[in-house]
């Protein structure tokens, strides 16, 4: 197909991005441009020639800036046939020039509703009228039309012009398609935001939202099934998906997964805190007063699970955590961080046998809260839900057995508390001194799990204290954790067979708490 030469370029843009050396290219191609308000003045200061569109339409631009492109003097050029001769007919009776290439970006009402108190004001403010208008019109007619919605764009479509005078048909169907996902995401930021996707009460009548891909992933959970990252394009809270990666070979499916869940769980902590995860399961996990210690203790939970896991730290990595790291023995397959210093980057780059692949990756600070929605895909559908992540009202708590925890004890109920909603239910966290000693996880039964946190902990259960994500239907999982060594637990409670395992814990003499919060995590 024949590409149309490009003649005339509108441009109207809110970010600015290497906007001057492309018109600038653009002018000695021979394009003659045509631009608005704030754009206009800006290449004008480059000392870039340009013709205002209120003059070439003999209409002014009204309501501070809200009326400007819309007008057919503007739209005829950008939607016109040009092997259409009824179109150009009308062209020219009407006084209107073609338009083969539009450039333009939306304003920026995705930042500007992020930011912490908008008002409803600003926000209508940032609602693009004319800019997504021009968009869609010169996507619609990209069989003659050159659309740039961002500065990425620009070098290919300069490298064409100047060196042919126009762009490729297969580039401008790309361009169109990058367009329309344009508009379709800054389409759906405005219906979020009147919509509320933050309700309180209750779930919209209908939700949709546009991800862009980030990275083609070498495979899936498996080898033979393919994958890829997809990403939001604005995620406050710290994340995977906008992390740095400071080091190492390329993040795998599972990494992701697994990375994820490891910072889930040390957000969670005021204290240094650290985890180590495999399969999406905790095999260590430990506060401390230091993130060395910390790390020291996690790593110590489950030594032989912990090769080749990934760890969450909710510190920024120093020298003294990284030279831990280079003992033999010891193998991750990546770290995650609030960042890393300059000697903790050069140690774990350059002294493990594994220097070379392990990955650093650096979220940023861990204050702001994680994401509140939570989703996930079912055949036909996608499930949505208010994420588990409120912290725990222990005002609620209440001991149910004779026999109270110490203060010290206590301190332990709370860690294990903490951890056993990050295990796959059925879950049961053994934990003591601020530390995860044994998990049992994604059991169809619940004393089965207890069984193998027992026989993941060994000797060291005696004096520890259990956490169980849901209540104990029978009383055996607490006879089998007393034999075991253990000193107190702590459950949501809610069972038909509550007083049961109540009057086994008295027996026993050991406390129990009831949180009257569940944790299931399927």
């Amino acid at each position: 197909m024949e590409s149309p030469p490009i003649r005339r370029a509108m441009i109207s843009v809110s970010e600015k991005l290497g906007l001057a050396g492309f018109a600038k290219g653009l002018v000695s191609a021979g394009v003659e441009v045509f631009s608005t308000g704030g754009t206009r003045r800006h290449l004008e200061a480059e000392g870039i020639p340009v013709r205002d569109v209120s003059e070439y339409t003999g209409f002014p631009e009204m309501m501070d800036g809200r009326l400007k492109t819309l007008h057919p003097k503007v739209h005829g050029g950008i939607l016109c046939r040009h092997d259409n001769e009824e179109d150009m007919k009308s062209l020219a009776e009407h006084g209107i020039v073609t338009f083969e290439l539009v450039v333009v970006n939306l304003y920026p009402f995705e930042t500007t509703v992020a930011r912490e108190g908008v008002t409803e004001e600003e926000a209508i403010e940032q609602i693009d009228i004319g800019g997504p208008t021009l968009v869609r019109a010169a996507a619609k007619n990209f069989k003659f039309t050159t659309i740039a919605t961002s500065p990425g764009q620009y070098s290919p479509i300069l490298e064409q012009v100047a060196g042919g005078g126009s762009t490729t048909f297969e580039l401008r169907r790309q361009l169109a398609a990058d367009a329309f996902a344009h508009t379709a995401r800054y389409d759906q930021a405005i219906a979020a935001y009147f919509a509320g996707l933050t309700l309180e009460d209750e779930f919209p009548g209908s939700i949709s939202f546009t991800l862009e891909r980030r990275a083609v992933l070498r495979y899936g959970e498996n080898p033979h099934q393919k994958a890829a990252l997809f990403g939001k394009k604005f995620a406050p809270a710290a994340n995977l998906v906008s992390a740095m990666q400071l080091h190492g070979k390329e993040l795998s499916y599972n990494n992701l997964l697994d990375l994820d869940s490891a910072l889930a769980m040390v957000r969670g902590f005021a204290a240094p805190a650290a985890s180590v995860v495999k399969h999406n399961n905790p095999c260590g996990a430990a506060v401390a007063d230091d993130l060395a210690d910390a790390l020291k203790k996690a790593m110590a939970g489950d030594p032989l699970s912990a090769f080749g896991s990934v760890l969450g730290l909710n510190r920024s990595v120093d020298a003294a955590t990284a030279e831990f790291l280079t003992e033999p023995g010891l193998f991750v397959e990546a770290i995650v961080a609030p960042d890393f210093d300059d000697k903790a980057v050069e140690i774990l780059t350059t002294r493990p046998k594994w220097k070379a692949n392990v990955r650093l990756m650096k979220v940023g600070n861990l204050v702001q809260p994680p994401e509140r929605w939570q989703f996930r895909c079912i055949e036909g559908g996608m499930l949505m839900q208010e994420a588990d992540v409120q912290p725990d009202r222990e005002e609620s708590w209440r001991v149910v057995t004779e026999t109270s925890p110490p203060e010290a004890m206590m301190d332990d109920l709370r860690f294990a508390w903490t951890i056993v909603r990050h295990v796959k239910s059925n879950a049961i966290a053994l934990c003591k001194n601020g530390m995860l000693l044994g998990a049992g996880a994604g059991q169809m039964s619940r004393v089965d799990s207890v069984e193998i946190a027992i026989k993941k902990a060994g000797d060291r259960v005696e004096g520890a204290v259990l956490a169980s994500d849901a209540f104990f239907p029978f009383p055996d999982s607490i006879e089998l954790a007393a034999a075991a060594g253990v000193k107190a637990v702590i459950q949501p409670g809610g069972s038909k067979k509550d007083d049961e395992v109540i009057a086994a814990c008295n027996r026993l003499e050991i406390p129990m708490v009831f949180t009257g919060t569940r944790h299931f995590r399927h």
